[in-house]
């Protein structure tokens, strides 16, 4: 983290831990806007729109957060809920690019 924000071992006060929070979660915004571009990416590339909905690989990425979060302790099932969501967003954000490319 930065100078200005603590690392959550760090932080005494509540002011310390929101701050902290606050400066994460705008992290995580700019993570989603990098995945998304990644889903730009991928609607540009895949040249038909069956394409788009991949089951396999949507199994893979839920399955690699679900072992991610084991490892660092976080709720599995959080985490599994989520990624779903966001798999799930993402497919419908790829497929609304696709179709935008190709009109």
């Amino acid at each position: 983290m930065s100078d200005t924000i603590k690392s959550p071992e760090d932080c005494q006060t509540m002011t310390e831990v929101r701050a902290g929070v606050d400066a994460l979660d705008r992290e995580l915004v700019e993570l989603l806007a990098t995945r998304f571009g990644y889903m730009r990416a991928a609607a540009r590339i895949k040249p038909e729109r069956a394409m788009v909905r991949d089951e396999a690989r949507k199994a893979q990425v839920i399955a690699q957060a679900k072992e991610a979060a084991f490892e660092l302790g976080v709720p599995v099932g959080l985490v599994a809920d989520f990624w779903e969501r966001l798999v799930e967003a993402s497919i419908a954000y790829e497929g609304e690019h696709w179709e935008l490319l190709r009109r």
